[in-house]
């Protein structure tokens, strides 16, 4: 009760902040289970239904299908958008030239700023098969015929993979940059008494320093695998949504498209818990809570 009254102002003003996540994150959470355990309508009572929709979701091939296409890409995602970043942070702390560091890092930030539908617009045209820069280039310096980016699986995944990571790389990086000013000077000057190279300095000093930073990124990053919707829905196409359409998308098929959902809620609670396992595991392996 002392450390109570000590320290009352400061609960006072965690009170505001407790009421929001109550109403606006606890609540629709709870108020979720509770429809995903109903047969639900839009108007009159929805009686229970118990795990009927659970079991519905469970047998859907579409759903294991979505859950395929979501490890692709978010693996992908996850894998290019934690490397690049890192790479482009070690690479722009090489950079002296404090004017041209701070530019780069501005232009790197600024597709993280536009909203996927405008991202999303841009790589529509540049990846056109008749008028799109990228496929007029490949026709004039390799003598390519048109690839149909948006058309063929195959592409249509790789082009989701690597535009997601080029419009997070500026965000990573800065959080990667900020790692690596946190680093202690006295020991790049020890290392470079012992004669380490620039490389040596990198992969002996820095790396190791920035472990903490890293296992954060790959953490938070592991967090939205699962959870990806906006950079599927605005680039898939009827050709390709049979290789592309993820969870979030099966899930806004079936409870906006289809109205069903208490289905739509169960398969939001599949993703939520397939999430959580993830993380855990992740967790586990980058020994997240150990120090040093």
């Amino acid at each position: 009760m002392k450390a109570l009254r000590k320290h009352a102002a400061l609960y006072l003003m965690m009170i505001p902040v407790a009421i929001y996540f109550l109403i606006y994150g606890y609540y629709p959470l709870v108020k979720g289970l509770q429809v995903s355990l109903q047969d639900y309508r839009l108007m009159g009572d929805g009686p229970y239904a118990g795990l009927a929709n659970y079991s519905q979701v469970w047998h859907d091939p579409f759903f294991w299908k979505s859950l395929t296409n979501t490890l692709v890409i978010g693996g992908g995602i996850l894998a290019f958008g934690f490397v690049a970043p890192l790479v482009l942070a070690l690479s722009l702390n090489e950079v002296l030239h404090a004017r041209f560091k701070k530019t780069a890092q501005m232009v790197l930030y600024i597709p993280h700023l536009l909203s996927w539908v405008i991202v999303g617009g841009i790589w529509i045209f540049l990846l056109s098969p008749d008028t799109g820069l990228v496929n007029l280039l490949l026709q004039r310096w390799a003598g390519m015929p048109p690839i149909h980016f948006l058309a063929e699986s195959f592409w249509a995944r790789l082009v989701m993979i690597l535009v997601a990571t080029w419009k997070d790389m500026g965000y990573n990086c800065i959080l990667f940059m900020a790692g690596i000013v946190t680093i202690n000077p006295s020991l790049y000057e020890a290392a470079r008494m012992d004669g380490a190279s620039r490389w040596q300095q990198v992969r002996y000093v820095t790396l190791p320093q920035l472990l903490g930073t890293m296992k954060v990124v790959l953490l938070l990053n592991t967090m939205g695998v699962l959870r990806i919707f906006d950079q599927v829905f605005v680039l898939r196409n009827p050709s390709t949504a049979p290789d592309v359409d993820v969870l979030m998308v099966y899930t806004f098929e079936k409870g906006i498209m289809n109205m069903q959902v208490g289905v739509a809620a169960a398969a939001s609670f599949l993703v939520l818990l397939f999430t959580l396992a993830l993380t855990l595991v992740v967790r586990k392996l980058t020994r997240f809570d150990e120090v040093g």
